[in-house]
């Protein structure tokens, strides 16, 4: 597996995705490939996104955005308008490229305020790129879930069908969208079918 930090700068010229995206097709090399942050990605001009996307799409790479540090990182140097930093998330996922969200930093100089939590990194990645529709929120579990494992190439071993491995989360939910709207309490942790970690829902008590 190749995994590349692409384009992570707000400049519309920089465009090593294409030469990225090239040599993933030209070697066959395709789904094994991945372009992370590819934030100039953001600030490309319609015309030239539209001859890149078709190479893209070609190639058959993996993109992975991570929307909190891009977007703290992204912009910077503007006034207004201010960019967002985001790679064009909404339009890979409606032209069947493979994208996912990842975290990149855990408290660190470059993002302070990272701390491995998913549910942070996918409201605020839907929030950045307008993706609010009830339809696009429901589905959008696969950014941190599916489309993950099929960067890593784990996707056939990923999931709850009978045969997988036990690995799973359980969530104090009743679906995604109630999951994600509160950042729902991981009521289990399972690692091969043993269950590693245990959480006791809060409870709260109201005097009114």
């Amino acid at each position: 597996l190749f995994d590349a930090h692409t384009d992570e700068i707000d400049d519309p010229s920089s465009r090593s995705l294409e030469t990225l995206a090239t040599l993933a097709y030209e070697s066959g090399m395709g789904d094994r490939v991945t372009a992370s942050h590819t934030t100039a990605m953001g600030s490309y001009n319609d015309a030239y996104m539209y001859k890149l996307m078709r190479l893209l799409k070609m190639s058959d790479m993996n993109f992975i955005s991570n929307p909190l540090v891009n977007m703290y990182l992204g912009g910077r140097f503007d006034t207004y308008p201010k960019r967002r930093g985001l790679t064009r998330v909404k339009e890979l996922d409606e032209n069947g490229i493979n994208v996912a969200f990842g975290e990149d930093d855990i408290k660190d100089p470059w993002y302070p305020m990272g701390n491995g939590n998913m549910f942070d990194v996918l409201t605020e990645g839907l929030h950045a790129t307008q993706m609010m529709g009830h339809q696009q929120i429901m589905d959008s579990y696969k950014f941190i879930t599916t489309n993950s494992a099929k960067v890593m190439h784990v996707q056939n071993q990923y999931g709850i069908e009978v045969g997988k491995p036990a690995n799973f989360v359980l969530l104090d939910a009743h679906n995604f969208y109630d999951a994600l709207n509160k950042h729902a309490a991981v009521l289990l942790s399972v690692h091969n079918g043993e269950v590693i970690g245990k959480t006791k829902p809060a409870e709260t008590e109201l005097y009114i």
